[in-house]
């Protein structure tokens, strides 16, 4: 994003009475929507000496203070509030614009900076490889990639797009499906043989689970019947908020889990894990790729968007 300096006529007509640039604006957002000066700064990647200086020549040149400050802590002015509202807009305005005029001048590359979100598991598992092609084929795009399994509230985080699995649960975001896929039911062959196997949805009641800390085992563990969907009782001896961890533990013979097909199709394939009731319809789980409403949507994440749409779409049809 250029970092010219805006000028603003005063009253006068004297352009050079209101004097900000987009650094400042971007420091200013940044600071309003982690919180602090700390978190700002790891956003930005600044120190937070440069954080606050930047802050204090905003507040300066429009005249008016954003933040108070008491003993360590900052909060937002009234006055910071009603600027936020119409800076966002803008600013996601015009990185639209210069986003646009860089990739139509550049023979279709990229530039600038992209940050994304999404679980580990499937971040490690199938993301990766994805996410390396993109980048190659931008050289010229800055990417801050996370994988976490929390659902991270993307624009307090600075991230530009977030995958979820199972839906986009924050109705504040925009959301796009980018492919879907089925859960398994998995157990090791030790487990197996000391427990016996389940045969229908109903036997799982006897026999102990790994749960999924993000999820209620009634939401997890569902299955078609007839016209609606049923939820035997599970009893999860062990909870996890992980699918690679949930899988080792199965691995180990704790319980049965539930789990998406990426995850454990290795270690099925290797016989380490046996799939179970695979005649029962489970739930398919959606592939979501979410951001904050921002319109028009700048082209660095519509394209990054398309891209992985039709990445996921051949990684899953040759699975």
């Amino acid at each position: 994003m250029p970092r010219s300096a805006l000028a603003n006529e005063g009253p006068a007509g004297d352009t050079a009475a209101m004097r900000y640039d987009l650094n400042q604006i971007e420091t200013f957002l940044a600071v309003l929507e982690t919180g602090t000066v700390t978190a700002a700064a790891a956003r930005l990647n600044l120190s937070k000496s440069v954080v606050s200086t930047r802050i204090s020549d905003f507040e300066a040149t429009i005249g008016a203070a954003l933040f108070r400050r008491n003993a360590g802590r900052i909060a937002p002015t009234e006055a910071a509030l009603r600027l936020a509202e119409r800076l966002r807009p803008a600013l996601a305005e015009l990185t639209a614009a210069t986003d646009s005029a860089a990739w139509g001048g550049q023979n279709g590359a990229l530039t600038g900076s992209l940050a994304i979100a999404a679980p580990m598991s499937f971040g490690t598992t199938v993301l990766s490889p994805i996410l390396a092609r993109f980048a190659a084929a931008h050289p010229g795009l800055e990417m801050r990639i996370d994988f976490d399994d929390r659902a991270r509230d993307l624009a307090r985080e600075g991230f530009d797009v977030g995958i979820r699995i199972g839906g986009a649960r924050d109705s504040a975001l925009i959301g796009k499906k980018l492919c879907e896929e089925r859960q398994v039911i998995v157990a090791s062959p030790d487990y197996l043989a000391r427990h016996g196997t389940p045969l229908t949805p109903a036997d799982l009641s006897a026999h102990q689970a790994i749960g999924y800390t993000h999820l209620a085992d009634s939401a997890l563990w569902q299955f078609r019947q007839g016209p609606r969907w049923i939820a035997p009782r599970i009893t999860s001896r062990v909870v996890m908020n992980n699918g690679e961890a949930m899988r080792d533990m199965a691995i180990a013979g704790l319980g049965l889990a539930m789990l998406p097909s990426f995850i454990v199709a290795d270690a099925v394939a290797a016989g380490r894990l046996v799939q179970l009731l695979a005649d029962a319809e489970t739930r398919l789980l959606p592939v979501m790729a979410v951001w904050p409403p921002v319109s028009p949507l700048p082209e660095k994440q519509r394209r990054f968007i398309d891209f992985l749409q039709r990445a996921l779409s051949e990684t899953f049809a040759a699975t």
